[in-house]
């Protein structure tokens, strides 16, 4: 059979198995066993076990359960609620400052947990009845956190950065130097738009201001600088070349629990193990799919669907534009029902060699994908961060929430757009930093 035919029937497969309610891992093992299976026979079919266990023993998969620990830590924490205090608190007499606050706290705590639905939570709990209560639009206060938790995938350490790096290949440090920057523009242009958004309502409630005093300031700063410490430290450590990415997510791991333990009296045995237990949860899921798409890459370059796809797409006579540009309509689907981990494992076998063929570098298409990953969080109909809000404000209607979302949306395809005409947004301080690749 037509190894691109072949391919198509893969898809269609994936699909339906996928829709079918299974587990992304389980659905992935069940695709690659059948087709490797129907096509090789049962000696491709006893290589999966080895495959699954092997793709498992890599160094740098350590760090993933360490960050996911860090996180958790954190988000256990009143962490969230002092970061917005604290933001909050210095920048309230700016005019619609209290949406730049949410935003700001989004962005750090992003950084701090690496979690989007944590971001969500912890930020919009206080946020988004503050605003709400300022006289903020529902709009604006629900779509700006849905938004902002977002940035957790992107502001390093990214756990999805480190999936990226670990299938591709690539340098995790590039990766995490990558998205500093972009991860700052699209801050800014959030922050430039709740801006614009509050400026427009024209509601002079909304401009209201809280007044602090300096001893009020600088009262809160202790409890969060503390945090902020360790993420600088981190990433210190990693590019400093004091440490490997694993070393260094141990340490931030080991720190973050001791703050959270020293700081916010997280003493009780039962909060330790509930942190304890929900990080090793969610590793062993994200590590459980790293090895099941080992075996479905393995399932697609034994049946020569991956080499003949990159072939096809060379042979094409079309700019390399538009492939990106079809590239990314593909990820934007794939990222509207599947979670970010599961939609890199899957497509990073296929689109990595077409889009080095094509000429781009995977560290700037790292960043583009890890943008097309957050749009989907917060578009239907999974939309995770929007349940999420939701959830916090049952009241707002997930419609309402949806459309406050949209301008958001708007913003990521703008950062896309510029991160395109301008690619050394995502590769300049990577190659300052660590070199240029070669």
């Amino acid at each position: 059979m037509d190894p691109l035919l072949l391919g198509a029937i893969v898809a269609i497969a994936t699909i339906v198995v996928l829709f079918s309610g299974v587990s992304v891992a389980i659905g992935l093992l069940i695709v690659s066993g059948l087709f490797l299976f129907a096509f090789d026979g049962m000696r491709s079919v006893e290589l999966m076990p080895e495959i699954l266990f092997g793709k498992l023993d890599n160094f740098a998969l350590l760090s993933i359960p360490m960050f996911i620990i860090m996180g958790a830590s954190i988000a256990s924490t009143r962490a969230g609620a002092d970061l917005y205090e604290a933001l909050e608190r210095w920048l309230t007499r700016i005019p619609g400052g209290l949406v730049v606050s949410n935003l700001g706290a989004c962005a750090l705590f992003a950084a701090m947990s690496g979690s989007s639905p944590a971001t969500c939570a912890a930020i919009g709990k206080m946020g988004i009845p503050e605003m709400r209560k300022r006289g903020y639009p529902d709009g604006v206060a629900a779509g700006s956190i849905a938004a902002g938790g977002t940035l957790g995938i992107l502001i390093p350490p990214s756990v999805t950065m480190i999936v990226y790096g670990i299938a591709t290949e690539t340098s995790i440090g590039r990766l995490f130097l990558a998205g500093v920057i972009p991860g700052l523009m699209l801050v800014g242009l959030f922050m430039a738009w709740s801006l614009y958004s509050t400026w427009r309502s024209g509601d002079a409630a909304t401009l209201g201001a809280g007044s602090y005093t300096w001893a009020e300031r600088f009262e809160i700063l202790p409890r969060v600088l503390p945090f902020l410490a360790i993420i600088i430290g981190v990433l210190y450590a990693m590019y400093g070349g004091i440490a490997t990415p694993s070393e260094t997510a141990a340490v931030g791991a080991l720190l973050c629990l001791l703050i959270a333990m020293i700081i916010y009296k997280l003493w009780n045995p039962k909060d330790l193990w509930v942190v304890l237990r929900d990080s090793t949860k969610e590793s062993v899921m994200i590590l459980f799919i790293i090895a099941a798409a080992g075996v479905f890459s393995f399932m697609l370059s034994s049946l020569f669907i991956t080499q003949s796809i990159a072939e096809w797409i060379g042979t094409l006579d079309v700019n390399r534009w538009v492939l990106m540009g079809a590239v990314n309509v593909f990820l934007l689907v794939a990222g509207f029902f599947l979670p970010p981990v599961a939609v890199i494992l899957m497509a990073a076998p296929i689109l990595l060699p077409i889009i080095t063929t094509a000429g781009f570098d995977p560290i700037w298409f790292a960043v583009v994908l890890t943008i097309n990953m957050e749009i989907g969080l917060i578009s239907p109909p999974v939309g995770l961060n929007l349940y999420v809000i939701n959830g916090i404000a049952p009241d707002i209607s997930l419609r309402t929430i949806l459309l406050g979302s949209l301008p958001f949306v708007a913003c990521m395809v703008l950062a896309i757009v510029l991160l395109c005409i301008f690619p050394g947004l995502a590769t300049w301080l990577p190659n300052l930093v660590m070199g240029t690749a070669i």
